[in-house]
């Protein structure tokens, strides 16, 4: 197929891009550069089958070429940068993810939305089921995420209801690996950017709210597998295994082998108590679930992040 993929030098879509030129097919990359790296692209630099444009897609934009398939990445995804960029985040999963739409359109090409477990906000459910509407603050300050991935969603299904598009929708849980930025307020790699450092381990509240952490090489799997679905509906995409914050700390002083201490500092304003994925639609439909152990997936992390540019310099 050829491909137009969104937020191209991303964390996880560049991890997409891996496994889609591996499999055969050509890819115009779109990224505005505002939360993606080059970095992470760098080693596709003179690819035969990669195109990558600089381009902000909440802005008009053309691309030439028939696409067979759209897929929508692009939006700052972390706390810090969608806290630091809250209007553009509203911009890009709203009018952002219209321009992407009529481009499927146009081209009768089937569409995928990389939505969020954000869109549960601080679920009273648990574990989340896709069919869970969710309780989050539309005026909170992380309403700028939650609510964007929401419109994102909705303006996906009337292209589906209107056009009759294929649309495919994955509500991706935490998501880790290499290439993430240490400094980008989740979990993973706040934690290891503290212990690699020897700086104290920042846990919020009192630890024992928790996250669920998948892949991303599973999160890819994943994607892949619902792109070539005939689901049009939300479909579930993380690990169910399931962590206290205190637990996973704890868990990374070990692997680590740090001499960091955990401190606790006060809960953020909305910060979901829970978040544990329902992974029972992507298992009967797409034949999926999450295969890399915590263990194998944190060892190849913490081996990425030794050698990031950042920790080097400030250990040097």
């Amino acid at each position: 197929m050829r491909i137009l993929l969104s937020g191209a030098a991303g964390f996880i879509a560049s991890h997409l891009l891996d496994r889609l030129l591996g499999d055969g097919h050509e890819i115009v990359g779109l990224d505005n550069l505002l939360s993606g790296s080059m970095r992470n692209i760098a080693h596709l630099e003179g690819h035969p089958a990669f195109t990558f444009v600089q381009r902000d897609v909440s802005q008009p934009f053309t691309v030439e070429g028939h696409f067979d398939a759209v897929l929508h990445l692009a939006s700052p995804a972390s706390p810090k940068d969608y806290l630091d960029y809250p209007i553009e985040t509203l911009l890009v999963g709203s009018v952002g993810t219209r321009n992407m739409l009529e481009v499927a359109v146009a081209n009768g090409a089937r569409f995928l939305l990389t939505s969020t477990s954000e869109c549960y906000g601080d679920p009273a459910e648990h574990p989340q089921r896709e069919t869970y509407w969710g309780n989050v603050n539309p005026v909170g300050p992380r309403s700028c995420y939650d609510e964007s991935k929401r419109f994102a969603e909705a303006i996906t299904m009337a292209y589906h209801r209107r056009h009759g598009l294929r649309t495919r929708i994955a509500r991706i849980f935490n998501t880790y690996g290499p290439r993430m930025k240490l400094n980008d307020g989740r979990v993973v790699p706040a934690f290891l950017d503290q212990a690699l450092r020897g700086t104290p381990i920042t846990v919020f509240g009192d630890g024992s709210q928790t996250r669920s952490f998948c892949y991303v090489s599973d999160l890819v799997d994943g994607l892949i597998r619902l792109l070539h679905s005939q689901e049009s509906y939300p479909v579930n995409l993380g690990n169910p295994h399931e962590l206290t914050m205190r637990e996973f700390a704890e868990y990374i002083q070990e692997m680590t082998g740090t001499v960091s201490k955990i401190v606790y500092h006060p809960l953020p304003e909305d910060d979901p108590k829970r978040r544990q994925p329902d992974i029972t639609k992507a298992q009967q439909l797409l034949g999926w679930e999450p295969k890399v152990a915590l263990r194998d997936g944190l060892r190849e992390t913490i081996a990425y992040f030794q050698t990031s540019p950042e920790l080097v310099q400030t250990n040097s």
